[in-house]
């Protein structure tokens, strides 16, 4: 029998393809697609758990983010940019008067957040990680503040308005679609007799309720 024929086990296990550590093609994204998940499912988010949902060793992760902060602030990011996409094709389909463009705002703020549950959570709440240690978050809420608040100026150098008292009414509005969403989160809706396939509409009607009356008649 030729020499080749009659190697021993041990000679063929020195010749297999060695063993290597485990490679994911994008394990950074399949780490915040699986803390999201756990987000929404209600669970308890760490590193460790999302590992496990990835599929990977629990070590695996920890070279993307060092601990639950940097994984929920990655979330987080994630969440914010995907909230500015929706502000932005809002506002790019309405007209260039600063009271449309204030109600767009803060129709596409209920409609994402009522169409993404767990990105509102995670953006929305401290549960998760404190907010004010991503710098990114800090920034693009500052931007989203002053974006509203240059659309109510407009419409009070315009005339547009019943009261010159923009703080006001920026708090006020930020009051009703952050106190809706939340209200749609928690579940509230069906003991006000609102139906699940009539909360869009009326997230419209109130925003429009809203709208009338910081306009000037």
């Amino acid at each position: 029998m030729p020499k080749s024929a009659r190697e021993t086990p041990k000679r063929r296990a020195r010749r297999a393809p060695e063993a290597r550590p485990y490679h994911h093609g994008d394990l950074r994204r399949v780490l915040i697609d699986a803390a999201l998940q756990l987000a929404a499912e209600g669970g308890e988010v760490s590193v460790r758990e999302a590992a496990r949902r990835a599929a990977v060793s629990p070590g695996a992760p920890f070279r993307h983010f060092p601990n639950r902060d940097a994984l929920m602030g990655a979330v987080a990011a994630e969440a914010q940019r995907r909230f500015r996409t929706e502000i932005d094709a809002a506002l790019a389909e309405t007209p260039a008067d600063p009271l449309a463009r204030f109600r767009a705002f803060g129709l596409a703020y209920l409609r994402w957040a009522m169409r993404n549950p767990a990105h509102f959570e995670i953006i929305s709440t401290g549960r998760y990680f404190v907010h004010s240690s991503s710098t990114e978050l800090t920034r693009d809420n500052a931007e989203l503040v002053a974006l509203t608040e240059r659309m109510l100026t407009e419409a009070a150098e315009q005339g547009l308005l019943r009261s010159d008292d923009l703080k006001r009414i920026q708090i006020a509005g930020r009051a009703l679609v952050y106190g809706f969403a939340r209200m749609n989160l928690d579940g509230h809706f069906p003991r006000w007799g609102v139906e699940e396939g009539d909360i869009e509409r009326m997230a419209e009607e109130v925003i429009d309720l809203f709208i009338t009356g910081i306009a000037k008649p």
